[in-house]
């Protein structure tokens, strides 16, 4: 679930969510009879989220929000049973078939893992949920395109109306403290609509400095912000994904007073601004939402199943650096 104020979360994890919020239409959540795999239970009214339930959208919009950056629009009625959102970091689990598997969607992701050899098993790619109006029974998830590389940019920079795609979810763990006095926030395109549904839910008289690296000024989007928001927009160009990023929150003034933070993207980046923040800084494991999205030259199933390691080893790093 959510975690308020005064438990923000360092790990990013599924489960329930409950309570309206900023990326939600209306408070209500409506089960679809004589579905099998949408299990929705509902306890006075509000639906009871099955993380593991299989559901089918449909694209309905296609929206180029910049060149490497493509929006996509779905409804179907097995959207009606998500449950109310209430973090700004909502995400889903897409199913893809591997490259070069004879077969499309739909199929059944459980049956095909027990009838599949490893190389041909559907795989899950993790997005953000930029927003969800359940009036309208419509979700927006933004995807990073570049070109042919992988399976889910190639896929939705292809995708038009009519198109059906299985997913699961969502989890999500990070709400704004409307306590603190200031908001940190760095990430990549890739953190870039978990960045954007944060700002819009920030209150408005919470100070945010955010820090974004895109590969060009052709990349930026238009972000939701107040004059209390200032964001330093951090062109890659030619160097290595994190590095200009990681300089740039290093070299800017901290903010003042009760900080949260708010850091996601290349794991590389993610390290040093961790290390930055809770070892040189002193801020509070508790007060930060930090988690590398990816790994550089990683499929997604390949960081997963090596993001332990990493992270154990990173926390041992600086353990040693608070101890020096």
């Amino acid at each position: 679930m959510c975690q308020g104020p005064h438990r923000v979360t360092n790990r990013r994890a599924e489960g329930e969510t409950r309570g309206a919020g900023p990326l939600d239409g209306r408070n209500v959540a409506t089960p679809v009879a004589g579905k099998a795999t949408l299990a929705i239970v509902t306890v006075d009214g509000a639906a009871k989220n099955d993380k593991k339930m299989v559901r089918e959208a449909e694209v309905v919009g296609v929206e180029w929000l910049s060149p490497g950056l493509v929006r996509l629009f779905f409804t179907g009625e097995d959207l009606r049973g998500i449950p109310p959102l209430e973090c700004t970091d909502h995400y889903i689990k897409f199913f893809f078939p591997p490259k070069g598997a004879d077969y499309s969607w739909p199929f059944d992701p459980a049956l095909l893992r027990t009838t599949l050899p490893a190389g041909q098993r559907p795989v899950t790619r993790t997005y953000t949920v930029r927003s969800f109006e359940r009036e309208s029974n419509t979700m927006a998830v933004d995807f990073v395109v570049h070109g042919d590389e992988g399976l889910a940019g190639p896929w939705a920079a292809k995708a038009t109306p009519g198109d059906r795609i299985g997913f699961r979810g969502p989890g999500g763990k990070f709400i704004p403290d409307h306590s603190a006095d200031a908001l940190l926030v760095a990430g990549d395109e890739a953190a870039l609509p978990a960045i954007a549904a944060t700002l819009q839910a920030l209150p408005a008289d919470v100070v945010a400095e955010v820090f974004v690296e895109v590969e060009d000024e052709a990349h930026r989007i238009e972000l939701p912000v107040n004059e209390r928001t200032t964001v330093h927009w951090v062109h890659r160009d030619d160097h290595s994904h994190g590095v200009g990023l990681a300089q740039a929150v290093r070299n800017a003034p901290y903010p003042d007073g009760r900080v949260q933070a708010f850091v996601h993207g290349n794991a590389h980046m993610v390290k040093d601004i961790r290390r930055y923040l809770f070892v040189e800084r002193g801020l509070e494991k508790a007060r930060a939402s930090i988690s590398g999205y990816w790994r550089t030259n990683y499929t997604e199933d390949a960081w997963q199943a090596s993001k332990h390691e990493f992270v154990a080893a990173m926390e041992a790093e600086e353990a040693a650096a608070g101890q020096s």
